[in-house]
């Protein structure tokens, strides 16, 4: 007798706890995508664990109904690749704003795509420190003044999807808190990917850095400023179309008006493509948020699975020697004795 299906709702991840994030925040649409998606998907919450840092962002666990852990300030990568190799058959999730995972927290992510760890590592991107009060983060624009840099910020931001392509992550998305569609499509494909999955949301911080993304994101201007990567086919943007992206002399990608140079002249984009330079110059389109911007997936391609590795070699060493003795092994190799 065959086990019946199990149908679930956004409300089997739903948790008693009160969301508390600011009126507004866009972290509630995340949620709720996620939550939406997990129905959709049918994943079993009891084999699924949400690991987090510290920040407005990191309150995620509290509000999925599956295991979670709600750990130290940048360290959610580190704890969440404890988890994946202790259990790997559990789907594990990061979660982290641009402050937890690119300050304190960047050694522990680049390391952890680096390794292709099959973890799902979601950031959400405001351009801020919410929690503690607004001041500027690794992803704030030059010139930012907040309250840690009131003569404008002087450093140099990060592109978190191009620092993402440095470390070789074999699965790099983005998207953005309006479209709650693009948000579970690229949810999906993280999900469904063997190894690191690496996906940046835009999302709007209303109260430390409201309307960071609306030149992007305005229903007015979205088919204008935002370009959609469709795997296979060329690149181009605009309400009809008009506007698409080519290579120039130097390799580097550039915006150009179709009707002018072509359809032949566009980049066809090629997620699978190992080589990650094609996918990290369409990553460096923009300078900054308010240029047209490139969302959808970037790069998906395959390469061994850390976890995977990490198993294979324990089943080796426990064929060559044995079921394994603790105390064996403490007394083997080099010993001394101490009088």
């Amino acid at each position: 007798m065959s086990e019946q299906a199990v149908t679930f709702t956004r409300k089997d991840y739903q948790t008693d706890q009160e969301v508390r994030w600011c009126p507004g925040c866009g972290d509630y649409s995340i949620l709720a995508a996620v939550q939406l998606l997990f129905a959709e998907q049918g994943i079993q919450p009891e084999n699924t664990v949400f690991v987090s840092g510290i920040g407005c962002a990191a309150r995620f666990p509290y509000y999925m109904e599956t295991y979670g852990i709600h750990s130290i300030h940048g360290r959610a990568p580190a704890v969440a690749t404890g988890v994946k190799l202790a259990r790997p058959e559990l789907d594990v999730w990061v979660i982290g704003g641009d402050g937890d995972m690119l300050s304190i927290g960047g050694n522990h992510l680049i390391h952890a795509l680096r390794r292709n760890v099959g973890l799902k590592i979601v950031m959400f991107n405001n351009q801020i420190y919410g929690l503690t009060k607004g001041q500027y983060s690794p992803t704030s624009e030059q010139g930012k003044i907040t309250k840690s840099s009131p003569f404008g910020s002087i450093d140099q931001p990060f592109n978190p999807v191009s620092l993402a392509l440095g470390a070789e992550a074999t699965f790099i998305a983005r998207a953005h808190d309006m479209d709650r569609k693009l948000m579970m499509d690229v949810l999906r494909r993280a999900h469904e990917h063997e190894g690191a999955a690496f996906v940046e949301i835009y999302q709007n911080c209303n109260v430390f850095n409201d309307g960071a993304f609306e030149g992007l994101t305005a229903k007015d201007v979205r088919a204008d400023m935002l370009i959609d990567l469709k795997h296979g086919e060329p690149i181009r943007f605009g309400a009809e179309g008009e506007k698409g992206v080519a290579l120039n002399e130097f390799g580097e990608c550039v915006i150009v008006d179709v009707a002018e140079v072509g359809v032949d002249r566009l980049l066809v984009h090629d997620e699978h493509r190992y080589d990650p330079t094609l996918a990290f110059a369409i990553s460096r389109l923009a300078e900054h948020p308010g240029m047209p911007t490139p969302v959808g997936v970037f790069r998906d391609v395959a390469r061994p699975v850390y976890e995977v590795q990490s198993q294979q070699q324990l089943a080796l060493a426990s064929e060559r020697d044995g079921a394994g003795d603790l105390a064996k092994l403490i007394a083997s190799g080099s010993t001394w004795t101490v009088n």
